[in-house]
């Protein structure tokens, strides 16, 4: 199964021929077209907006049905629009419209001398909710719909295999900067051993050997083990590639993965934090901030992930 983003935009058009009462004057039947959107960002759970005409908004339980079965997370918006076709861009009004125009208007008068008289811009707005408003999209909203989905999720396991290929780079950087680590940590506790060993012989110098040699020596050896536990991060080494391994597993599986991705990441951050606390030498300190700026890119990419 693949890796979806939680990214993504589709857009679809559909064309009918309006049955206008303009044709009743033998004039052509304009062309309406219907269009549809939909895009989606990053969000912790689903959350569905929709923005359509009042002669679309009858069809909404049945798109957030579909889009709930399509989708689990993301905050998606929903646009519908409809648009007559005519010549120019402009509707022409029927005859009938205007009569019926013409005569709201002298009655609002009788009633509001003060009323203002309809514009030619009036006048074409209610030709073209009147022309508009005479198609019937039942036949045409969810077939158009269901190809809206498929463009989309088309688009977010696109997104989605981007996002994976960056994190499975992210990984195998990683990998290299833990090896890098694992075997410094031995050299750091035998040079700092021998550290110890050489101050003990110095004191055994300046003392003329009055003090116990095997005590002396015993409580150096005694110190240089508290500093290799105080700097071992072979644990959190392991951890850290254990948690690598899981998202790799995670990115081959593919399907709802972004939360499990985002609670690994933390871990991952927790690991290089504690490895940089521990740190007792720059090489040690330079991997650990290398891996955190690692590890904070691919939390910001995992943000995206469904």
């Amino acid at each position: 199964m693949p890796v979806y983003s939680m990214t993504g935009y589709a857009s679809a058009q559909h064309s009918t021929a309006t049955s206008s009462p303009a044709s009743l004057d033998g004039r052509h039947q304009a062309p309406a077209q219907l269009g549809l959107e939909i895009r989606s960002v990053n969000s912790r759970f689903l959350d569905l907006t929709f923005r359509l005409p009042e002669d679309l908004r009858q069809f909404e339980p049945v798109l957030r049905e579909r889009i709930i079965a399509s989708l689990k997370r993301g905050k998606v918006e929903v646009r519908a629009s409809i648009e007559s076709g005519h010549a120019g861009g402009v509707p022409e009004p029927s005859a009938r419209l205007l009569q019926r125009l013409n005569s709201a208007q002298d009655s609002i008068k009788s009633w509001l001398p003060q009323a203002g008289t309809l514009s030619v811009a009036d006048v074409l707005r209610f030709a073209a909710s009147e022309q508009s408003g005479t198609c019937d999209w039942s036949e045409a909203v969810l077939p158009l719909a269901d190809q809206l989905l498929k463009d989309l999720l088309e688009a977010r396991q696109r997104e989605g295999e981007r996002l994976a290929d960056m994190l499975k780079d992210r990984l195998a950087q990683l990998r290299s900067l833990a090896a890098q680590a694992t075997p410094l940590v031995p050299q750091l506790v035998a040079q700092q051993r021998q550290r110890f060993l050489d101050r003990w012989q110095e004191a055994m110098t300046l003392t003329d050997g009055a003090s116990l040699p095997e005590t002396a020596r015993d409580r150096a050896l005694n110190e240089a083990t508290a500093f290799a536990i105080r700097i071992d991060v072979a644990e959190e080494i392991t951890r850290l590639n254990s948690h690598l391994d899981e998202i790799e597993r995670l990115l081959k599986k593919g399907g709802e993965v972004g939360k499990r991705l985002d609670f690994l990441i933390q871990e991952l951050h927790r690991e290089a934090n504690t490895m940089g606390s521990k740190s007792s030498a720059l090489e040690l300190t330079h991997i650990s901030v290398d891996m955190k700026v690692l590890i904070e890119q691919m939390r910001e990419q995992v943000q995206n992930i469904e």
